[in-house]
């Protein structure tokens, strides 16, 4: 493909590295996500992570200005630390660097050590747990902030299991990535289903996407336990979801610190995806699948030989992030859909080889895979490709309209629909439901073009 005749981006096909690091550290109980740098960027962030969770999402910041970038921002972030744990009265705080910070070279591990040691002196000797990571939004996406943050928690919180003076029965450490809230709410009643104890961690599926409450809550219940979390090293097994992970994941770090057996996986959706990890559950519970689960498996084959005459021969671009859109597409070549594109904002230099593993032998031609793309190149390739449909988040809904072709909309951000943090992705019933809404959409379609339309399938 030719270089575009501009350097810019044009609505890009991801989002700020610091974003993904405040929705990881949201997962864990107690917690504030802190973020080092200017008002403005918590200010855009939460209102973004708002409008797709339909949650209060409080992230606090160092608000730093101009002389900041003079001066540095250290007695700042330590007056945000201060600030955090008197109004919230945070287990948790997480903080996370901006493209500011990280241009003037502020020492945020440094400071916080600092801090720390002043508070001790000044007789506070009880702190919340304090964790930093390094995201600038110029060095990658929300996916590896999201990552970074997980693997910072983990790193700065777990504890060698041999200096445990508490007997724990044998867990599952479970990384699952960054999935909708309803996806660990279904990932963790499959771990209940096998009564396999496990810890997810990030768990947000109840801080952002809780009940109504007779008073507000500054911190939501729910979250990952920062005990939990201590004792992650001694688990039975760590399953991390992902197949365009580097080296430096939380499960990497589990296994080279404390030799916690590491499983890597995609993210379960779509059978072959899903049999996997059940297998994997299976192995290491020493359980047979439950059989509702087993059932589940068999109306979703049944779905898929009924879904054949929709579906095949069909042709699809898919976008978003990257461990995403490689399980989306080895879904849709299980059932006869053809991608012609996948593409990603992300630039890890392991999508490609992911997506021709998974369609290999399957797909009856290789689709194109773009890494580091934004939505103008994204359309340059579909009008020439002519999709049926389109699977993506939000942004991709201009597109859809110029193509004439409907948009299912995964992942995140989905902005312009009602539900999408209930968006169930992942497992046989997941994967059922999506079968269903792109069997549906296409009808839809059908029925629209059609002179005289029909009402009877």
């Amino acid at each position: 493909m030719e270089h575009p005749p501009y350097v810019s981006t044009t609505n890009a096909c991801k989002l700020c590295k610091p974003l993904g690091a405040c929705l990881a550290f949201r997962g864990i109980e107690g917690s504030v996500p802190l973020l080092h740098g200017s008002q403005g960027c918590a200010t855009y962030m939460r209102r973004y992570i708002i409008s797709h969770f339909r949650e209060p999402m409080d992230i606090a910041s160092s608000s730093l200005g101009e002389k900041h970038a003079v001066y540095g921002g250290g007695p700042n972030l330590k007056q945000a630390l201060q600030n955090v744990m008197t109004k919230f009265g945070a287990k948790f705080i997480g903080v996370a660097t901006t493209c500011l910070t990280e241009t003037i070279g502020d020492d945020v591990p440094a400071i916080v050590h600092e801090f720390r040691r002043e508070m001790h002196d000044g007789g506070s000797p009880h702190l919340p747990a304090l964790v930093t990571v390094s995201t600038p939004s110029y060095s990658g996406t929300h996916m590896e902030g999201f990552h970074a943050a997980v693997r910072a928690v983990v790193e700065q919180i777990s504890e060698d299991k041999t200096n445990s003076h508490i007997a724990r029965p044998a867990s599952l450490n479970l990384l699952p990535g960054f999935l909708s809230p309803e996806d660990l709410r279904h990932l963790k009643e499959i771990m209940d289903d096998f009564r396999f104890p496990s810890v997810i961690l990030p768990d947000f599926s109840m801080t952002l996407d809780g009940p109504a409450l007779q008073d507000y809550e500054k911190i939501p219940r729910g979250g990952t336990p920062i005990e939990d979390i201590r004792h992650m090293g001694g688990a039975a097994a760590s399953f991390e979801f992902g197949t365009t992970l580097d080296c430096r994941t939380a499960g990497k770090f589990l296994e080279e610190r404390f030799g916690t057996p590491l499983h890597s996986m995609g993210i379960p959706i779509g059978i072959r995806e899903t049999d996997v990890f059940f297998d994997a559950l299976e192995q290491l519970s020493g359980t047979d699948c439950p059989e509702k689960h087993v059932l589940e498996r068999g109306r979703l084959v049944d779905s898929y030989v009924d879904a054949h005459k929709y579906l095949f021969g069909k042709r699809a671009v898919v976008y978003g992030e990257e461990d995403m859109v490689v399980a989306l597409t080895s879904f849709l070549a299980e059932v006869g859909i053809t991608p012609v594109l996948c593409a990603s904002g992300g630039r890890s230099g392991r999508f490609k080889q992911a997506i021709e593993r998974i369609t290999a032998g399957i797909s009856p031609q290789a689709p194109a895979v773009r890494e580091g793309m934004d939505f103008q190149q994204i359309e340059e390739l579909a009008l020439e490709l002519s999709p049926d449909l389109i699977i993506g988040h939000s942004k991709g809904y201009t597109l859809a309209g110029k193509l004439g072709i409907p948009l299912i909309r995964v992942g995140f951000p989905i902005h312009d629909r009602f539900g999408g943090q209930r968006i169930l992705h992942v497992g046989y019933r997941g994967t059922q439901s999506l079968l269903d809404r792109i069997v549906n959409a296409l009808i839809e379609r059908n029925q629209n073009d059609s002179p005289v339309g029909y009402a009877y399938m």
